[in-house]
């Protein structure tokens, strides 16, 4: 194969990777959160990452869920994220949304007592979790 070919994938692969970055960039301006739900979620925001801590420690829990909130913790203590916090609101948006993908994901394993149990924040507090991330819904 000659070496033409190699840039020809190293420039795909390039394009490929921007664009599926700028997907995601144009989907966080559309959902980003808004108003009394963005202050809801700068709230509660220390007690999410309280639980999540304690949700990666507890022994209770299958492997693969500690693994997970254990590689979210990593992501988020990672200085380099898929949209840098200095954009504003945006900047922040990309983490929530992982936050949020990976929480649903543990109760749909643990169940959402588990979360509870776990939960070092107030009873409302843990009310604006669970309508932020909307693990209230039927899971399939």
């Amino acid at each position: 194969m000659t070496g033409s070919f190699w840039w020809d994938v190293a420039i795909g692969i390039a394009a490929a990777m921007l664009l599926a970055w700028l997907a995601l960039v144009v989907a966080l301006v559309i959902v980003r959160p808004r108003g009394p739900l963005l202050r809801e979620a700068l709230r509660v925001l220390p007690d999410v990452l309280r639980l999540i801590r304690r949700l990666a420690t507890d022994k209770n829990l299958p492997r693969g869920v500690r693994v997970r909130l254990g590689l979210l913790l990593a992501y988020l203590a990672f200085p380099v994220d898929l949209v840098p916090d200095f954009i504003p609101v945006l900047g922040y948006a990309d983490d929530a949304i992982i936050v949020t993908a990976v929480l649903r994901s543990v109760v749909r394993r643990a169940g959402l007592e588990a979360v509870r149990a776990q939960w070092p924040g107030t009873d409302d507090g843990f009310a604006a979790v669970v309508r932020l991330t909307g693990l209230n819904r039927p899971t399939s």
